[in-house]
Parts: structure tokens; C-alpha cells; sequence
């Protein structure tokens, strides 16, 4: 059983490198939180990035197989896809969605972008 500190802690380190606005940041979340084996943290970790709303932080959760929307977790998946749901301003979302469903080399990854990208443009 994981200490409630420690889930406090990772909790805190994520919401924090989640509003920060350094572009750096991105890449930590992508690094570490994205690649987590613990199925919590990476969602965590993709709510805060779709939450940064910028191209770079959207790419990590919409491009990415094995992350964010294409997560083989579907918890992890359908947080990301509620979160995008979400967003105020969905505009950059769209466009990486519709970049993703017209350039990514992988049908699976083509696919779920497609579906999101449907299900954003009904919200």
C-alpha cells in the first residue's frame, strides 16, 4: 500500500509543474508522469497537461500511443477525453486533434483522435 503522504506529495509536484508556465515542464510530465507505471499518476499527470492548453502539452496526450487518449488504461483515456471535453477554449485541442487525424503514422492513434475530435466539436 502506497503512503497517503507520498500519493499527497506526487499529487502536489504534478499540480504544480501543471500550472506553472514554463515550457519545460511539459517534458517533465511527458517524462515522468506520462510514463508512470502506476495507471494514478498518469492520469494526474494528463489532466495537467491538457489543462496547460498549449500545442506542445496537447501533443503528449493526443499524438502519443500509449498516453493521454491512447492510454491502455481506459481510466487514464477517458479522464484525458473529460478533460479535453472541458476545456474553455478548445481551439488549439482542434487543431491538434485534426493534425493528428491527418498526419500520425498509426491507424489506432488516427482513430481515437478522430473520435475526440467528434465528440469536442458536439460539446
Amino acid at each position: 500500500m502506497v503512503d497517503k503522504k507520498i500519493i499527497k506529495d506526487v499529487t502536489n509536484i504534478i499540480e504544480g509543474l501543471g500550472i506553472n508556465e514554463n515550457p519545460e515542464t511539459i517534458s517533465i510530465l511527458e517524462d515522468v508522469g506520462t510514463n508512470s507505471k502506476v495507471d494514478a499518476i498518469r492520469e494526474m499527470t494528463s489532466r495537467a497537461l491538457v489543462k496547460k492548453n498549449m500545442h506542445d502539452s496537447l501533443k503528449v496526450v493526443i499524438s502519443n500511443k500509449g498516453k493521454g487518449i491512447n492510454d491502455m488504461s481506459t481510466v487514464v483515456a477517458m479522464s484525458t477525453i473529460n478533460e479535453l471535453l472541458s476545456l474553455e477554449d478548445k481551439s488549439e485541442a482542434m487543431k491538434v486533434l485534426e493534425n493528428t487525424v491527418e498526419m500520425h503514422s498509426d491507424e489506432e492513434v488516427r482513430d481515437n483522435a478522430r473520435s475526440v475530435k467528434a465528440l469536442m466539436a458536439l460539446s
